[in-house]
């Protein structure tokens, strides 16, 4: 973590501004991750966990 402080940042307490700076750091790292695999043979369309679409063809289903 730099320790030179945003212009925009200014007027916000220390630990606010630290914070801003940890968040800054942990996105910049996520960004230069790999991005996840392609699951291989899984279902078309919106994620059924996040979504709540627990059917397939009119057929309830589950894991």
């Amino acid at each position: 973590m730099s320790d030179q402080i945003r212009p925009e940042w200014q007027d916000l307490p220390p630990a606010a501004q630290r914070a801003l700076a940890e968040a800054e750091t942990r996105r910049k790292a996520e960004a230069a991750q790999a991005p996840a695999a392609k699951e291989l043979g899984g279902r078309d369309g919106p994620d059924p966990a996040r979504y709540g679409d627990w059917e397939k063809k009119g057929i309830a289903i589950d894991f």
